[in-house]
């Protein structure tokens, strides 16, 4: 199903040509709007009538999570105070949080960016979806919020938290679809395995996943306990919130809603854009957002964009699966190693649950590497020699995929604390040091 057919199976001429219009609009509204911007390009010696196509997008100044956090909370508007008619905030738990402000109109184009995920989810208006993400200054809850009832369909606010009203709801009112993050989601599984109800007898089959990188073998190991079909829905505070892309029923890559949202890939060290399909740092451009556009925005996030038409009849641009945050990624004596490739091993591996945590730390000037992670109740056991075989087995698996060798501890089934929000898998103990 299709919520927008005449933005999502655009000509790609016609597309690259309304992106250009767009660009052109909101580069005037951030010139003549925000000083900030303005001086930027003018420190680029870029003006507003540089920009006529959106080829030209590359003469304009990347903007980044620094430049949200010096001019906090609002000196990056581009719209009088007065429209602003909703605030959101980033989940951080360090330092001033990025805030960001919504006109109307920005909150409209957010609604029809989140039916649009919402109907390629196959879902609609006699579905009832159970909203578990976290409401308030998070964009998850209020995104998906507005995206179910856009559809049409009927909203269970729940937030996160309470697992045992959640699992009541789902079953006694017929939830079709979950809204939340693939960690609490595994927690969810969990706990419908123990709960009183039967699982045959709940109506879910569609989860609505994002906020946390998640791995294909993250994916398999919830759409198995959960016996639903589960699907990636991406988004960032400083851009949108959930709604910026989704898979299809094809899940061959993110559809992006560039219309709204241009992406670029470029290289993290240079900055320079890479040639189609390669792989680099996604950034976008906000083409319609009226209260704190963004223009360049780096997202940190690893990936790369496909271009081909897609089975399910969309044209807008996929974005693969993302590798990771370059800002997340560890350097564990001079190895690049990402969270997610560890998930991969885990998940992949029959003997290991999809919970692990990271501990770096430094001894005597050298890293150490641990890996906590749990063990499936029918593999754990007293038998010391097993347990050893088991630790030697994934630190090699994980050495293989990595280039580096971690400490493996091994530890009991639903011992590793569990995250109602977005998981904490990581303490890098070094920059206290």
């Amino acid at each position: 199903m299709i919520w927008n057919e005449t933005a999502e199976c655009m000509d790609r001429e016609q597309m690259r040509k309304l992106q250009g219009e767009r660009l052109k609009n909101v580069v005037d509204r951030v010139y003549y709007n925000c000083e900030p911007y303005r001086k930027r390009m003018q420190e680029a010696g870029v003006m507003p009538g540089d920009i006529q196509t959106i080829d030209d997008i590359v003469k304009l100044p990347f903007t980044s999570k620094k430049d949200l956090r010096d001019y906090y909370p609002f000196g990056l508007l581009s719209s009088p105070m007065s429209e602003i008619v909703r605030v959101h905030a980033s989940s951080g738990t360090t330092g001033k949080p990025i805030v960001v402000g919504y006109t109307r109109n920005d909150l409209n184009v957010w609604k029809e960016v989140g039916a649009r995920c919402l109907t390629a989810f196959g879902l609609g208006k006699n579905d009832v979806v159970q909203i578990s993400y976290g409401y308030g200054l998070f964009t998850g809850g209020l995104g998906a919020h507005g995206a179910a009832e856009t559809i049409g369909g009927t909203v269970i606010p729940m937030s996160a938290g309470n697992t045992e009203k959640q699992l009541l709801m789902m079953h006694d009112l017929g939830v079709k679809a979950l809204a939340c993050t693939p960690s609490y989601a595994l927690y969810l599984a969990e706990s419908m395995e123990k709960s009183e109800f039967p699982r045959d007898e709940f109506h879910l089959k569609v989860g609505i996943f994002g906020a946390e990188p998640w791995t294909e073998q993250m994916r398999q190991e919830i759409e198995h306990k959960m016996g639903i079909k589960a699907y990636d829905i991406y988004g960032l505070t400083e851009i949108m919130g959930p709604g910026v892309g989704h898979e299809c029923e094809f899940q061959c890559g993110t559809h992006l809603c560039e219309d709204h949202f241009f992406p670029e890939i470029i290289d993290p060290e240079t900055g320079i854009p890479v040639a189609p399909g390669e792989k680099g740092e996604l950034v976008f451009t906000t083409l319609t957002k009226e209260g704190i556009p963004m223009i360049r925005f780096r997202t940190r996030d690893l990936t790369h964009l496909i271009y081909d038409k897609c089975e399910c009849g969309r044209t807008s641009v996929r974005m693969a699966k993302i590798l990771g945050r370059s800002d997340d990624m560890l350097i564990i004596r001079g190895v690049n190693v990402f969270p997610s490739q560890l998930e991969s091993v885990i998940c992949e591996t029959e003997e290991f649950e999809p919970h692990f945590f990271i501990t770096v730390d430094r001894v005597n000037n050298t890293d150490t590497f641990e890996i906590q992670v749990e063990v499936k109740e029918q593999y754990y056991t007293d038998d010391i020699s097993g347990m050893l075989n088991l630790q030697k087995k994934l630190a090699h698996k994980i050495q293989s995929v990595v280039g580096i060798q971690p400490i493996i501890r091994l530890v009991e089934p639903r011992s590793l604390e569990r995250s109602q929000g977005k998981a904490k898998r990581v303490l890098d103990k070094r920059v206290f040091k």
